[in-house]
C-alpha cells in the first residue's frame, strides 16, 4: 500500500485529502506545516508527498527544497496542492523540485488520477 505524506495547514483540506486517499487504498500521514512535514518525512519513508504552498512556519516551496536535499526523497514525487495558480509560483515550485501542481479546490478523481501517474 503506497504511503503518502499530506502537508497542509488547513485541517479540513488535510481531512478531505486523507479521506480521498484512504478511500482509494492509500496510507496517509498528516502534517500541519512544512516544518512538521519535514520532521515526519525524515522519520519515515513515503511514496509521495502532497503539500500546500502557503503555510505558516515553513511554506511548501521550502519544504520541497529541503526534501530534495534528502537522499531518500531525491526521486520521491512531490505534488503541490494549492490555491496558487500563477505561472510564477508554478515555476518556483518546479525549480524547487515539485513533480506536479494541482489547484484547489481539488477534484478527488483528478487527484487520484494524478497520483496513479506519479506513484509507481
Amino acid at each position: 500500500m503506497p504511503k503518502i505524506l499530506v502537508v497542509d495547514d488547513s485541517n479540513s483540506i488535510r481531512d478531505m485529502v486523507s479521506f480521498t486517499l484512504k478511500s482509494a487504498g492509500y496510507e496517509t500521514v498528516e502534517a500541519k506545516d512544512g516544518k512538521e512535514g519535514l520532521t515526519r518525512a525524515q522519520a519515515g519513508t513515503f511514496d509521495l508527498v502532497i503539500s500546500d504552498v502557503n503555510m505558516p512556519i515553513m511554506d511548501g516551496i521550502t519544504l520541497c527544497q529541503e526534501l530534495r536535499k534528502l537522499p531518500s526523497f531525491k526521486f520521491t514525487p512531490i505534488l503541490m496542492l494549492t490555491t496558487e495558480s500563477s505561472g510564477d509560483m508554478k515555476m518556483r515550485g518546479k525549480a524547487a523540485g515539485a513533480t506536479g501542481w494541482l489547484v484547489k479546490p481539488f477534484n478527488p478523481e483528478k487527484l487520484l488520477a494524478t497520483i496513479k501517474r506519479v506513484v509507481r
